[in-house]
C-alpha cells in the first residue's frame, strides 16, 4: 500500500507532467496544491525531495515555482515509490535496495514465506517497473486496462 505522502507526490507530479514541455512555465506551490488537491504544507517537503532527486527543477522569484526537468515518460513509478516511501519489498530479504536477512530466518533457500512472497513481489515489481509518470497523465485507467481485463479488475 502506498502512503498518503506518495499519493500527494503523484498528484502533484501529474499536474506538473501535464505542463511539461520546452515552453513550460514554473507552477507555484499554491497552484500545484489547488490543482492536485494536495495540502500545501505537505507539498513543500515532497517537492523539495523530488527536486533533490532531479525529477523537478525550481525557479526562484516572483514568477518562480516548480517544473519537470525530465520527460514524464522517463520517470519510472518504481523509482518514485522508492524515493518517497522507501523499499517496496514485503520482506526485508527480498529488497533490492535495502536487503536484510530476516532475524528469525535460519535458511533463506528453504524459507516458505520468502518463496511465496518472492513470486508475488516479482510480478508486482515487473508491472511497476513498466509504468512511468506519463502513464498517469493519460486518461484515467489507461495503464491497467492495457495489462488487466475488466474481469480481472472486478474480481
Amino acid at each position: 500500500m502506498i502512503t498518503q505522502k506518495m499519493k500527494y507526490a503523484l498528484k502533484a507530479l501529474i499536474v506538473l507532467a501535464e505542463e511539461y514541455g520546452d515552453q513550460a512555465k514554473p507552477l507555484q506551490i499554491e497552484e500545484i496544491a489547488r490543482r492536485s488537491g494536495a495540502p500545501k504544507r505537505f507539498l513543500e517537503h515532497i517537492l523539495l525531495d523530488l527536486r533533490k532527486a532531479g525529477v523537478l527543477g525550481s525557479v526562484r522569484g516572483r514568477s518562480g515555482g516548480y517544473r519537470m526537468t525530465r520527460d514524464p515518460s522517463a520517470v519510472r513509478l518504481e523509482s518514485l515509490l522508492r524515493r518517497i516511501d522507501g523499499p517496496l519489498a514485503p520482506l526485508p530479504c527480498l529488497s533490492r535496495t535495502a536487503y536484510q536477512k530476516c532475524e528469525d530466518c535460519t535458511n533463506e533457500a528453504e524459507c516458505r514465506l520468502r518463496r511465496v512472497f518472492a513470486e508475488v513481489f516479482w510480478s508486482y515489481l515487473l508491472l511497476l517497473e513498466s509504468l512511468t509518470l506519463a502513464d498517469l497523465v493519460g486518461p484515467a485507467g489507461t495503464p491497467m486496462r492495457n495489462v488487466l481485463s475488466e474481469q480481472d479488475l472486478n474480481g
